[in-house]
């Protein structure tokens, strides 16, 4: 297990503007040493030859091409409205000026 104290915990805690009770401090003293403790059994796996990967699946970006088509004009955007002004939707005021 990690050697870590409470003060190590409260410090931290401290850096992450985190308040813990001291209940909560002692609980974490053996929470983070677990923690610490599997990142040290990863570190030790060995990666000699693997290359870096975001994923341990390869993933392939589905995308469509990029293509201009025609949309609907101002008036036929415009049809369905019950109000309009300008080319553009006509709806009540909510807000005052002020």
């Amino acid at each position: 297990m990690a050697s870590l104290t409470r003060d190590d915990v409260a410090h931290l805690a401290g850096l992450a503007r985190i308040e813990l009770s001291d209940a909560e401090l002692d609980r974490m003293v053996g929470e983070l040493g677990v923690i610490l403790d599997s990142v040290a059994k990863v570190q030790q796996a060995p990666i000699e030859g693997v290359s870096p990967m975001s994923h341990p699946m390869p993933l392939t970006n589905v995308t469509r091409p990029d293509v201009v088509r025609p949309g609907l004009t101002p008036e036929a955007a415009l049809s369905g409205a019950p109000e309009s002004a300008q080319q553009r939707f006509l709806v009540p005021r909510i807000l005052d000026e002020d």
